[in-house]
């Protein structure tokens, strides 16, 4: 893409008023944006709204901002990680986001795309939606793809199933789309990371800022591993911050990019449950972990499971629900192998028991006095055999 190409595609998705749905008439009807720019008032006015149509035949302020950033960004691969503007016009554009009903014009992509495939990706599907492709380098995006998301606040085992489901997709060379937020999403991008083998793409970010920026500022570390192991993708200009509707928006990428959506924890009012229900109206699979009656972070989980969403207790379950040909059998992550039971000399884990417990309720069931108690949980805890949660309650770390 030439710059005058990418300047024609960010003044399209940079105009005022003018969204996906519109510029999507507006390519079908003309072919590429620097056609559009080129009509009259009066034919872009049987297309659009007397508004939208003026605001098109006006430079928006940003534009010549934005493309000079834009292109800054693309050359700084000094790091050794490509940058990739790619356009609906493009031959490189995802297959899987063109069957969903509000794909993005543009999309900004950070890491490797090549050739590092071990056979289980396959080059985008030609393109039936979009303008006459621009000449460009294909690009094999993953063909395995499952979505790992749910709570921003999980419970300690609620992270480590998130973890562990993760390494084990990855191990048998399935991608894992996530949205780099706290909790879940984290941890689903390192279990991914662990998991995934040399050469493949572990895991993809789909982010709801500017692709130069990594919000939380907490996973920076994290986002900088995710572009050398797998991608980070964004539908937002340059510099966007992390503007709270953006957020529940790219939940559909999230969705879209994926052959099924995996809740592990999520409660009734999370955005998590906005993608499985996004996933549901694209016509893909949801899968639910189940946890505690007593924990809120379950009660999103057991809402989708009522609703029709497949209970999984392993990552194997979900592959064969997807009954994907030539797929490798999953391999249980280390941590769910047999192992010899942890010491438990008084008695405390067994009373801890599976459902978040308070400190009055251990000490009813143990007979410790409060400072042996809270030693041996504060033992355990650094062993990484129990949670602490929020309310002063304690949970077992079980294997997933």
């Amino acid at each position: 893409m030439n710059r005058a190409e990418l300047e024609a595609w960010l003044r399209l998705t940079l105009s005022p008023g003018v969204g996906n749905d519109a510029a999507r008439r507006l390519l079908a009807a003309f072919g590429l944006p620097q056609a559009i720019f080129e009509q009259p008032a009066t034919a872009l006015r049987q297309l659009l709204t007397p508004a939208q149509a003026s605001a098109l035949q006006q430079v928006p302020e940003a534009l010549a901002a934005q493309l000079q950033a834009t292109l800054d960004w693309l050359g700084a691969a000094e790091d050794g990680i490509p940058r990739r503007v790619v356009t609906l016009g493009d031959a490189a554009y995802p297959a899987s986001l063109l069957a969903t009903e509000d794909p993005p014009c543009v999309l900004y992509v950070l890491g490797d795309l090549g050739e590092k495939n071990d056979g289980l990706n396959q080059p985008s599907a030609p393109n039936p939606r979009a303008p006459a492709a621009i000449d460009s380098e294909a690009i094999n995006w993953p063909r395995r793809v499952i979505a790992i998301v749910g709570s921003r606040n999980p419970t300690p085992q609620g992270a480590q199933n998130a973890r562990q489901f993760a390494r084990a997709f990855a191990g048998g060379g399935i991608t894992v789309v996530s949205g780099l937020a706290l909790g879940v999403d984290g941890a689903a991008h390192e279990g991914a990371l662990e998991g995934a083998p040399a050469g493949g793409i572990a895991t993809i970010a789909v982010i709801g800022t500017g692709i130069d920026r990594v919000y939380p500022r907490q996973h920076r570390e994290l986002a900088h591993r995710i572009a050398r192991q797998g991608l980070i993708v964004s539908e937002y200009p340059l510099g966007t911050p992390p503007l709270a509707g953006n957020f529940p928006k790219r939940n559909r990428l999230i969705a879209g990019l994926s052959q099924g959506t995996l809740v592990v924890e999520a409660a009734l009012q999370s955005g998590s449950l906005i993608t499985a229900r996004l996933a549901v109206e694209q016509g893909k699979e949801v899968f639910a972990i189940p946890g505690s009656i007593h924990s809120p972070q379950s009660r999103g989980c057991h809402a989708l499971i009522r609703q029709g969403a497949k209970l999984v207790e392993t990552a194997q379950d979900v592959l064969e629900e997807l009954c994907w040909p030539g797929a490798v059998a999953l391999a249980a992550p280390p941590s769910a192998a047999p192992a010899a039971p942890a010491p438990d000399p008084d008695g405390l884990l067994a009373a801890l028991g599976a459902d978040p417990v308070s400190l009055d309720a251990l000490q009813a069931r143990t007979g410790l006095d409060t400072p042996t108690l809270q030693a041996r949980l504060l033992e355990l805890e650094l062993d990484g055999l129990v949670g602490r949660l929020p309310g002063g309650l304690f949970q077992r770390l079980g294997q997933a």
